[in-house]
């Protein structure tokens, strides 16, 4: 059975290259003495130097255009790696973009914010509002203007995007035999990838751990970041008509790691950072998958993880951030 048509009611526009590889970080796990470590590489899917808002972005803009809109608002941080995948996009489908950025505006700009200049966005910069708060008032603007205009969810995790990662949970099981993995680790932030994770392994029956690594401290109160990741999950599975419906304990979300807050690199993150760049080649970046990559590592150091075990560290990408945080990594 195709697990995939459930997804065929949905317009997609291709964006990315998939599947992206499946690898064996041999020299890392020799290196640790613990459990096989694989890394799925969604740096990899080739939109403006990879990451994972590519998958949510294929089914996000596919809606916009058979709606369509000319133009695509946002909102992000201003390393945003969804920000910046976003501005790509628009370019290659001839819309116009506008991200609306937290902070004021540099001095200089770096990293995914030079990026977000090259693709042609419209940079609009919203001091402590870098989760969309403004969007209302730029999108009535917009109208005025005789502008279509589609508004992308933080981290574009809504249904749509998760969609994409139910893609990506089913890519996955193509690639390598599942049922060896004990956990599959990621860095969980707006709550798309890892509802659509979720969906994933629950319509393969697979039995892996599904570890989200919480990366912003904004969400951790009361648990309000588990119920929206848990809400979406439900959404998702409802857009696609499915049966599945998942209670609290479905989500698993690590809230340990947090250190002093969202983008800010403790030394744990650096250390991690810099061992898989002089192991195995590979950049990770300092606010997400830095973060979440060192949550592993730790995980392995306690011996929570070991020998005889497999896990999957999913890579989402970011690498483009490495360069606003250089004086920082060295």
């Amino acid at each position: 059975m195709d697990n995939r048509k459930i997804l065929q009611d949905f317009p997609k526009v291709e964006l990315g290259f998939s599947p992206t590889p499946v690898v064996k970080l041999t020299n890392l796990s020799r290196h640790l003495g613990g459990p096989e470590i694989l890394m799925k590489r969604d740096d990899l899917t080739g939109l403006a130097l990879g990451g994972n808002k590519t998958r949510k972005l294929e089914y996000i803009l596919g809606d916009a255009l058979a709606k369509g809109c000319d133009t695509v608002v946002t909102a992000g941080a201003q390393q945003s790696n969804h920000c910046r995948q976003t501005a790509a996009a628009a370019a290659k489908l001839n819309m116009s973009c506008h991200l609306l950025l937290g902070g004021d505006k540099p001095d200089e700009a770096t990293g995914n914010l030079l990026l977000d200049t090259l693709f042609g966005a419209q940079l609009h910069y919203c001091k402590d509002n870098r989760k969309g708060e403004d969007i209302p008032r730029l999108i009535e603007d917009l109208k005025s203007q005789g502008r279509k205009p589609y508004v992308i969810p933080y981290g574009g995790s809504n249904e749509l995007g998760a969609i994409g990662f139910v893609e990506a949970g089913l890519e996955l099981a193509t690639q390598i035999d599942t049922d060896t993995l004990s956990q599959v680790f990621f860095a969980s932030s707006s709550g798309g990838t890892h509802a659509g994770l979720m969906i994933a392994r629950s319509i393969l029956e697979h039995q892996y751990m599904l570890t989200g690594i919480q990366i912003d401290k904004a969400e951790s109160s009361a648990g309000e970041f588990k119920q929206s990741v848990l809400a979406l999950a439900n959404s998702t599975s409802d857009a696609l008509n499915l049966s599945q419906v998942f209670n609290q304990e479905d989500v698993i979300l690590d809230d340990g790691y947090l250190g002093a807050g969202y983008g800010i690199l403790n030394e744990r993150e650096k250390s991690a950072i810099q061992l898989l760049a002089k192991t195995e080649g590979i950049l990770l970046d300092p606010v997400y998958t830095g973060r979440a990559f060192a949550a592993m590592l730790d995980k392995i150091g306690s011996g929570e993880l070991v020998s005889g075990q497999q896990v999957l560290f999913w890579h989402t990408g970011g690498a483009p951030s490495v360069f606003a945080y250089a004086d920082k990594l060295l």
